[in-house]
């Protein structure tokens, strides 16, 4: 299919505006990583004061002209034009010097280092020409870092700022990095995948954060796959496909189907994916499960063929709802029935056993092997069973295993040595997934199965989902991504303050129904036992 077949109008509220000086241009950018060409004469150009969104299927280029941009790449063809000014290629401290500042989706902080300075660190390594000095100025490093943590809302007392980052839940070091961009008085900030672990109102505040940014003239380019947000925040469009800038305008001339057809080549319809029923027959029964302050006599069922939503706040004890059922926080009260047979489960190899299966929210760090291939990936949980009496790995097997679990998780490659750390987001979701699907679970949680996933991996992901309930799995998926809850679940808990406050039908529901009941009060004993920090976040 064209893109052009569907590019947008032109407005008249664009055509009337007089565009400012361009603070950076790209023009014909190609890069090549062996046989792989990333790039394909990519350009585009951003102005100082204006919002863009970097959208593409993940593997499309995107990351690379990121780091092209912020001189961590170097591009084999192309002109960079900065500031008026050509150049071939960037390092890395001549692009923080002329004030672009990369929030990476790994986030880049240093884990062994305070909050201040983890803030203030690149100005003082801007201000030394990249080299820094035998000490940090203390005064101007804490001075620097409460400004812009005061920005992101973050607390800026002496007791956070001297706290080590490594210490601190993903949504509060998130913010901390977005801090960091606006502690060097940046004139363009790249966000790579900057809300993936924030609440919806810790995302309303960054919104908050970016209108002040571009009302003082700084560039902000997102690289995001949550088109809700894209529209609230306005803007332009910068679409990418295989390598290639296949669309670009302002974001009010297209629809979210027009941008995902761009993204994609295909049509990807946003009805809902649920159209099966669930089965009567209960699967599952959680009763009086107990962890303060995280949960609190917390009870539901799954029936065999259904699939259960849980939401709410971060703080709200979903996580850790999660994480219970699967052994990797254990509950210290109640149990959980499977098919009848009461456990308390102590461990995740004992819910294994009982057929729980487990995608954790944190694919990196919690569940794949980074530097192991596909292959190593998709057996880990069955290697037992494939050994033979030596303990000897029979290989045919775990090879025609891994090759039908990578077919039905519809993975882009039949290579299955290749190592999961080269695949994109998306196909390391599925091959996470994959993995699970060994063991052939009764019960399957995923724990934000589509967190940093594109939209046609999404698309693949619900698929999938919708199929395994089909065959009579019984799904659980945990999210703060309402859209996602809505189109593929039966049903929806809310969780507020360690306990479930609320259920509802997810064909009558709605996004405002369910952020209410996220957002009702807490009761008192939970609110009072939370760490003071970590407001809005696990602890």
């Amino acid at each position: 299919m064209s893109h052009a077949s569907i590019a947008p109008a032109t407005s008249a509220a664009s055509a009337a505006t007089t565009p400012a000086r361009p603070f950076l241009e790209l023009r014909g950018i190609h890069k090549r990583f062996g046989g792989v060409h990333a790039l394909r004469g990519v350009g585009f150009t951003i102005r100082p004061g204006e919002a863009y969104h970097l959208l593409g299927e993940n593997g499309c280029g995107k990351s690379t002209v990121i780091k092209i941009m912020s001189g961590a790449h170097a591009p084999d063809e192309g002109e960079i034009i900065l500031e008026g000014t050509s150049h071939r290629s960037l390092t890395a401290i001549q692009s923080l010097s002329a004030g672009i500042e990369t929030v990476y989706q790994d986030l880049s902080l240093l884990p062994n280092l305070t909050v201040a300075e983890n803030v203030a660190l690149s100005e003082q390594l801007v201000a030394h020409g990249g080299r820094l000095a035998r000490l940090f100025d203390r005064a101007r490093l804490r001075e620097t870092a409460a400004t812009a943590l005061k920005a992101v809302g973050l607390p800026a007392d002496r007791a956070f700022l001297s706290t080590v980052v490594s210490d601190l839940p993903l949504a509060q070091r998130q913010l901390i990095a977005i801090a960091r961009a606006i502690a060097t008085r940046a004139k363009m900030v790249i966000m790579d995948e900057p809300t993936t672990s924030l609440t919806r109102r810790e995302v309303d505040n960054l919104i908050t954060v970016v209108e002040r940014l571009r009302s003082e003239g700084v560039a902000v380019l997102f690289v995001t796959h949550k088109l809700d947000e894209c529209y609230r925040i306005g803007g332009h469009a910068i679409v990418f496909r295989d390598g290639q800038c296949v669309a670009q305008g302002p974001l009010a001339d297209y629809t979210k189907q027009q941008l995902a057809e761009l993204m994609t080549g295909r049509r990807i319809d946003a009805e809902r994916y649920r159209t099966g029923t669930a089965g009567t027959e209960e699967l599952i029964a959680v009763r009086g499960l107990s962890r303060p302050p995280y949960l609190r006599d917390v009870s539901f069922t799954v029936h065999r063929g259904e699939i259960v939503g849980i939401t709410g706040l971060a703080d709200s004890g979903r996580n850790e709802l999660a994480m219970a059922i699967a052994g990797v926080m254990p509950a210290v009260d109640g149990s959980i029935a499977v098919e009848g047979r009461v456990e308390r489960i102590r461990h995740p190899a004992q819910a294994i056993r009982l057929g729980i299966g487990y995608v954790p929210e944190d694919r990196l760090a919690e569940g794949l092997f980074l530097d192991k291939s596909i292959l190593e990936n998709e057996i880990a949980l069955v290697v037992r069973q494939l050994a033979n009496a030596f303990g000897i790995v029979d290989q045919a097997k775990g090879r025609a295993l891994a090759d039908t679990l990578s077919q039905d998780m519809r993975l882009n490659t039949r290579n299955l040595d290749l190592p999961v750390g080269a695949l994109s987001g998306g196909n390391q979701q599925r091959v996470l997934i994959g993995r699970w699907l060994s063991i052939r679970p009764k019960l399957l949680v995923l724990h934000g199965p589509t967190v940093g996933v594109d939209v046609g991996s999404k698309d693949t992901i619900y698929r999938v989902i919708q199929l395994l309930a089909e065959q009579g799995m019984g799904l659980v998926i945990v999210s703060d991504d309402l859209p996602e809850l809505l189109q593929n679940c039966d049903r929806i808990l809310v969780m507020n303050g360690g306990r479930i406050v609320a259920e509802h039908d997810a064909r009558a529901a709605d996004e405002d129904l369910l952020y209410r009941a996220m957002l009702a009060a807490k009761p008192a004993s939970a609110a009072q036992t939370r760490p003071a920090v970590a407001t809005e976040s696990r602890p």
